[in-house]
């Protein structure tokens, strides 16, 4: 039996108004190629590179955040090594002293957090792949270079690829919550890297492969089931493992051999002389504690107990902190209003009718006029039966795009929930006349026939009767007969 050591690299793009070590806009999503640039980021000869004090702060709040420990004295080191996204040839990272040491997140040990800046980004022809020989163009955008770039090292704690998903998906939140970045891998503001070795138990550890710039979880949890699997298989065939860095082909499902993996000293790293080391005694860390927002974990748990929601219910509004807040800011309101509430029809309301409506009208969320509050209370009327379920939906319909309160639309439509009995009756007649198969299906006792004239006379009033008043006269009705 082979045992799997993994660990993984995690790189995300800080979110600062200037680039890691010059004033040019961190906008590496610029269309216009080669504008956020200037003789530092382009690695002019005789530019000096000063270090962004907002880019440092948010690596030690997701330190701090993380559990780990921060340094005391800190400094940049120049990794070199040649490659066309790079312009000065070498690249300002840290090696000897992190930022951040220790730590842990899901159960996984933190090695280092460390900040560096972003190479290039190089744009290469449609069916461009390493391993096809054929040549090629390739164009080099320099605006993303010098952007300021997190790195997040693991110990070898990781299992498989669940545990690595889940540790990234956990890492992803954080970052967001923090506003460290947006942390969107679709755009590769986080790129995963994952380091896999396999040996059998009691023989220590395999040989190590890297499989590099991983840019979805789906393509984390592929990588490494396949390349236990080519290890595996190499090792029983009495063949030995590459040390290597291996890309990941979302095509064929397979890691694909890239280069030779290089070693510590193969980068020659040396302290950067240009930028004198950080003394972090001197910063206000008791302010950047105090700074930090409730983290995922903690808003999962809290939304479990205080509003009585489903895990995955709750997992669902802390994974998108503005779902999260305008949930809470209504759950408030109809707390107000419905003290014994237990927020179920809250959340339905929200997860299904009105996510569905976003959908429908192809709304992101950020563009709901809506308030909380009139959620709230739209919710409040459905639950006190002052509205039918059919007419709070297509009140929160036009809620959606006009902003207005439930109370003024109900005022202006004329709309409102008839539960009279003699108001009903006429309706309960019409409805019977109308479906003789389904008023005799009823008589023969199949309940769902009452369902469906129950509908029937909910269309006849526009969704403005109570249904449980229609139930109940047209079993009375059809009970007469």
């Amino acid at each position: 039996m082979y045992l799997p050591t993994i660990g993984l690299e995690i790189h995300a793009e800080l979110k600062t108004r200037t680039k890691m070590f010059c004033a040019c806009p961190n906008d590496p999503d610029k269309k216009e190629p080669n504008r956020s640039t200037c003789p530092i980021c382009l690695g002019h000869p005789g530019t000096l590179s000063v270090p962004n004090e907002e880019a440092v702060k948010k690596v030690l709040k997701v330190g701090l955040a993380l559990g780990g420990t921060l340094s005391k004295t800190s400094h940049f080191d120049r990794k070199s090594y040649f490659y066309p996204d790079l312009p000065k040839g070498y690249q300002i990272s840290q090696y000897e002293a992190p930022l951040v040491t220790g730590g842990a997140l899901n159960g996984i040990r933190i090695t280092r957090i460390h900040l560096e800046e972003d190479t290039a980004r190089l744009l290469h022809d449609d069916g461009f792949s390493i391993n096809s020989g054929r040549p090629t163009s390739t164009w080099v955008d320099f605006n993303r270079a010098g952007a300021p770039l997190m790195e997040l090292v693991t110990e070898p704690d990781v299992k498989n690829g669940d545990e690595a998903v889940a540790f990234a998906r956990e890492l992803q939140r954080i970052l967001r919550y923090l506003g460290a970045s947006d942390a969107d891998m679709e755009k590769g503001q986080m790129r995963v890297e994952v380091n896999i070795s396999i040996a059998k138990e009691g023989e220590g550890f395999g040989t190590k492969v890297e499989v590099k710039n991983l840019n979805s979880f789906r393509a984390v949890a592929g990588a490494i089931a396949y390349e236990l699997a080519r290890q595996e298989k190499l090792l029983e065939a009495g063949k030995s493992v590459t040390q290597e860095t291996r890309g990941w082909n979302d095509k064929t499902g397979e890691t694909e051999s890239q280069r030779s993996k290089e070693s510590a000293h193969d980068y020659r790293y040396f302290p950067e002389p240009d930028i004198p080391p950080l003394d972090l005694t001197k910063w206000d860390l008791e302010t950047l504690q105090r700074e930090l927002p409730e983290l995922p974990e903690a808003k999962r748990r809290r939304f479990e107990i205080e509003f009585g929601l489903l895990p995955e219910t709750a997992e669902f509004f802390a994974d998108e902190p503005p779902y999260a807040d305008f949930f809470e800011a209504a759950a408030s309101e109809l707390k107000e209003k419905l003290p014994a509430t237990n927020y179920q029809r809250l959340t339905n309301y929200f997860t299904s009718d009105l996510q569905g409506l976003l959908r429908e009208k192809k709304l992101e969320f950020a563009d709901l006029k809506m308030t909380p509050e009139h959620f709230a209370h739209l919710v409040a009327f459905a639950d006190e039966k002052k509205l039918s379920s059919r007419l709070a939906k297509n009140f929160l319909a036009e809620m959606l795009e006009t902003g207005e309160d439930p109370e003024t639309l109900i005022v202006k439509s004329g709309k409102r929930l008839i539960a009279d009995a003699a108001e009903l009756k006429g309706v309960v007649e019409e409805v019977v006349a109308a479906n003789p198969k389904a008023t005799e299906d009823y008589r023969k006792g199949k309940e769902n026939a009452l369902q469906f004239l129950v509908g029937c006379g909910m269309a006849k009033t526009g969704g403005q009767a109570s249904p449980d008043a229609l139930r109940s006269l047209l079993e009375e009705a059809l009970g007469e007969q």
